[in-house]
């Protein structure tokens, strides 16, 4: 018989008894992964039911679906009645389908000026620099703290790379460039090349910054490099910030974090008797130190709070003989809510982002449900909080994990989908990053299917999605993005689809289902990804790391630990 999950069935398959599905040997052998066990849940995959999903999940009703509103009310009840429907249990150990988020929202009053030649000059917000604090203080103060410019800001021993060398910068405002040298250089033998790494990605730079004692770090902006303009950062400068309540109202973070747009800080170090271009030069080698810039900077934030209570949402499939261990698929539910109105529409509904990924990963763990034979291992359908605050739902999860980290053997995270039509292709974000990738090719090969690289690595897409807060952790993680070779369609049509919505809806209240959506691809992207899953829950081994990705350290260091 179909395995149609209701409670009922759950609790009696957690207890060892006749009829239910366990092996107390399997645990170190490896289990089919054949066709004809996976076609009852691969036949329940319907596009029609995926759009309607969609379509309740980006609904004015909604209200863009921001934390902390009653659109996260709905999102989450909406969420929880699905999973709880189709027979899954509540992923939270405590009996619940909610995992608690605490969240704290951050409305900063900042001024800042830079001291040169002892004549201080008021900074202007937006064209000169923009900053905030992730500090839970009503005051954030940094005075006249020299200057100094660490290069690309990068500590990584992987690499034969430290751009602090012996240099103390505590109490010291630090200057960085974004990116990485490889990429600065195009030269494949550096770093990864044009491709990003973690050291490249903003967020890398200020948890260094805090980790050396800096007062305060300034990233200086330029658009390639960055892989956005600058209008991207500053278009949000008025808006609250949000980040995680944390025990020590991270007053360990650096206090003030900074960007400058490329002309303010050529106009800046000009005035310090420093120019741009030869500062950039020297960074690209290993021998580089830091440069004492001799001009001083100040920062002052008047902060006011707001805590919120927000949610992710967990629900849980029951392993077989390895339940114990666990495959944890992605989708960030959240969007922006209600904001500024764009021709007159303030809902941001976020239909493709990400409305279509958590209808994903719902469709995928309704087909779970309708297999004949349970995974051997367990898996968790994870829909997070606050991706658009800063990834700040799948954090907390990976910081405050439900399950243990050490027996999370892979995340799949879904963030958008291909609402265009069929591909030849499936696009692998972070290619080369782990082994799930050889598992994606056997799933893609099922259906003819390649696999292609992501084809802007240089803008780090890998970092910027809730799958990289569990890489981070030394979880294995694999993120994909909808095909660029449309089957029927002229060469250029998937770059002219993705360009479009980048410009008329990405982060607009545009972004709704519209009338020509084409589902047909994203069914069978997701089916691989229901494939993915499923063949990583029955095999033995667990999925690894690529010897050069940047995580490989921090998990074989956490299964030595974990080790029995």
């Amino acid at each position: 018989m179909k395995m149609r999950m209701t409670p009922a069935l759950v609790l009696l398959c957690a207890i060892p008894l006749a009829g239910c599905d366990t092996d107390d040997d399997a645990g170190t052998t490896e289990a089919p992964v054949t066709a004809e066990a996976m076609q009852p849940a691969l036949d329940h995959f319907s596009a029609e039911r995926l759009l309607q999903r969609i379509e309740v999940l980006s609904h004015d009703s909604m209200e863009g679906r921001a934390p902390g509103t009653a659109g996260e009310e709905r999102t989450v009840r909406y969420l929880e009645n699905e999973f709880r429907a189709m027979g899954l249990s509540p992923g939270n150990p405590d009996g619940t389908y909610v995992q608690q988020v605490p969240l704290v929202e951050i409305t900063p009053r900042v001024s800042a000026s830079l001291t040169v030649n002892g004549q201080a000059t008021e900074l202007q917000g937006v064209s000169d620099y923009i900053a905030s604090s992730r500090r839970v203080a009503p005051e954030v103060m940094v005075e006249d703290s020299d200057l100094v410019f660490v290069g690309y800001g990068i500590v990584a021993p992987e690499y034969d790379w430290d751009d602090y060398k012996d240099v103390d910068v505590s109490g010291k405002t630090i200057v960085m460039l974004v990116n990485d040298p490889g990429y600065a250089t195009q030269d494949e033998a550096l770093f990864r090349g044009n491709a990003m790494t973690y050291y490249g990605r903003w967020t890398y730079k200020y948890e260094i910054a805090a980790e050396k004692g800096a007062a305060a770090a300034i990233v200086i902006h330029e658009t390639g490099p960055a892989g956005y303009p600058f209008e991207v950062l500053s278009s949000g400068h008025e808006r609250p910030n949000f980040d995680i309540q944390s025990p020590d109202n991270n007053m360990s973070a650096v206090a003030v974090q900074a960007w400058m747009p490329e002309p303010a800080i050529r106009r800046f170090l000009s005035e310090m008797g420093h120019d741009f271009d030869e500062l950039k030069q020297a960074a690209l080698q290993r021998d580089f130190r830091p440069v004492e810039l001799g001009g001083q900077a100040s920062f002052e934030l008047q902060q006011q709070f707001r805590e919120i209570q927000s949610r992710n949402v967990i629900a849980k499939l029951e392993g077989g003989a390895r339940a114990d261990e666990y495959v944890v698929y992605t989708a960030h539910w959240d969007h922006l809510g209600i904001a500024a109105p764009v021709d007159g529409d303030s809902i941001y509904n976020g239909a493709l982002d990400n409305a279509s990924g958590t209808a994903t990963i719902v469709e995928i763990a309704e087909a779970f449900t309708r297999l004949d034979h349970r995974p051997e291992r367990s898996i968790l359908f994870l829909a997070v909080t606050a991706e658009e605050r800063g990834l700040l739902g799948a954090k907390y999860y990976a910081e405050n994990p439900l399950y243990p980290l050490a027996r999370t053997v892979a995340n799949i995270n879904v963030d958008g989908i291909n609402q265009w039509g069929r591909t030849e292709d499936i696009v692998v974000v972070g290619r080369g990053n782990s082994t799930l990738d050889d598992v994606l090719a056997e799933a893609a090969a099922t259906q003819g299917r390649r696999l292609e690289a992501d084809p802007e690595p240089e803008k780090g897409f890998y970092y910027r999605s809730d799958h990289f807060e569990f890489a981070k952790q030394g979880v294995p993680a694999l993120y994909i993005d909808a095909g660029t070779h449309f089957m029927d369609r002229d060469a250029g049509y998937g770059q002219q689809k993705r360009d479009e919505y980048t410009t008329n809806d990405y982060h607009k209240p545009s972004d709704i289902v519209k009338p020509d959506w084409d589902l047909s691809g994203a069914i069978e992207d997701a089916r691989i990804l229901f494939q993915v899953g499923y063949r990583v829950a029955q095999r033995a081994a667990f999925p690894e790391w690529a010897p050069q990705a940047e995580f490989r350290a921090t998990r074989e260091a956490m299964l030595r630990e974990n080790r029995p």
